[in-house]
């Protein structure tokens, strides 16, 4: 049983689990605005299963289309894509199952979602070969997660609502902006493997205007989706309050790169957060 047990650690480590709460807030967000407040118990389960066996598939492909860059990588290299604790078989099994899971759940929830399954799929697979060639890779991170907006609109209603693209541009222009910070941790690694990040091309400078350039579109285009969807104050608190912590993310970072993890993880992770029940608040005092 222990075996199992470590097994399923090292597959947790491999996807980093925890971070599935940069999209899973999101996806409820416009699954709640689409519902006009609670959308039930089976889209709740669905739109779960859905996100993380995404997540799952996207993750695990990027490990296993990373394995030469992450053995070289000092910060990666006790990955268990890279360490032999999960070999390649297991990891494509793994990446298998998850999207058959995805495209199945899909199925379940309706016909569009069933539709667009397999190439939100090629989007979110996308990303894992984009920083070999193009600088584009942490635009395609904010695309593959900007999708679950759309993906939780499309589960409640089965059509595309002007709002919830623009609320996924926001979260395009949010997740690639703390992408971009993150990625200043391997700048020198990146020159060195010529890996095509923003941060190698461009240099740190470069990298930290254009992610608070897309930090503020990110801001802008959040206030225009709570306006569009005709939500309340509560909403519009949601997004001063995400501009702060953004603010602060940025300010954490410029001070000393060495915040780098706490900047990408724990105030993002708190984001999301609080926009969500901001937004279940607003849809309860409406």
């Amino acid at each position: 049983m222990q075996k199992y047990i470590n097994k399923l650690k090292d597959f947790n480590e491999l996807v980093m689990f925890e971070h599935s709460v940069f999209s899973l807030p999101f996806i409820f967000i416009a699954m709640i605005v689409a519902a006009d407040g609670w959308f039930g118990f089976w889209l709740l389960l669905m739109g779960a299963l859905a996100a993380l066996s995404a997540r799952n598939f996207a993750m695990g492909l990027n490990r296993y289309a990373d394995i030469d860059i992450d053995a070289k990588n000092p910060r990666t290299a006790q990955r268990p894509n890279v360490d032999g604790r999960l070999d390649s078989t297991s990891i494509v099994i793994f990446i298998i199952i998850n999207a058959v899971v995805f495209i199945a759940v899909a199925y379940m929830i309706n016909s569009l979602a069933f539709y667009l399954s397999v190439p939100i799929l090629i989007v979110l697979g996308s990303y894992s070969y984009f920083k070999r060639f193009s600088s584009m890779a942490h635009v395609v991170l904010g695309i593959s997660l900007g999708l679950a907006p759309i993906a939780g609109v499309v589960a409640v209603t089965e059509s595309i609502p002007a709002w919830s693209v623009i609320l996924s541009l926001g979260v395009i222009f949010w997740v690639a902006g703390f992408d971009l910070l993150y990625s200043l941790q391997d700048i020198d690694f990146d020159k060195e493997n010529n890996l095509y990040s923003v941060p190698s091309r461009y240099g740190v400078d470069a990298t930290l205007f254009i992610s608070s350039l897309f930090h503020m579109l990110c801001v802008i285009f959040w206030a225009l989706f709570v306006w569009v969807a005709g939500l309340g104050i509560f909403a519009y608190i949601a997004v001063v309050v995400a501009a702060l912590m953004l603010s602060y993310e940025h300010t954490l970072v410029r001070k000393d790169f060495a915040k780098i993890d706490r900047a990408f993880f724990t105030i993002n992770g708190y984001l999301g957060f609080a926009f969500f029940l901001l937004i279940i608040i607003d849809k309860v005092v409406a």
